[in-house]
């Protein structure tokens, strides 16, 4: 008994890869989501670890091959940059 030709196999291959990286990806935005929406509520005392928990998170998707390394290093850049001036305005108000 065959187990079906190459195609199939790569296409088995492929759907599993599909489902991983769909849930590592899943992950990721709502780590980063759940960090833009503590920025954006000027938490900042809860928003500096959720931005440094997003960073790591888009680190690992990249790590993992699911974003591209790029995609991950500009997504880090904007959540820091929404992060300072957040707190900028926050130190000028005080």
């Amino acid at each position: 008994m065959t187990k079906g030709t190459t195609a199939e196999k790569v296409w088995r291959r492929s759907e599993k890869a599909r489902a991983s990286n769909r849930s590592v990806r899943s992950a990721t935005k709502t780590a980063v989501d759940r960090a833009e929406e503590l920025v954006k509520a000027r938490d900042l005392t809860a928003a500096a670890p959720a931005v440094k928990e997003a960073a790591s998170a888009l680190d690992r998707a990249a790590k993992k091959g699911v974003i591209h390394p790029n995609a991950a290093a500009r997504g880090k850049a904007r959540l820091v940059r929404k992060l300072n001036v957040a707190q900028a305005k926050g130190a000028r108000e005080a």
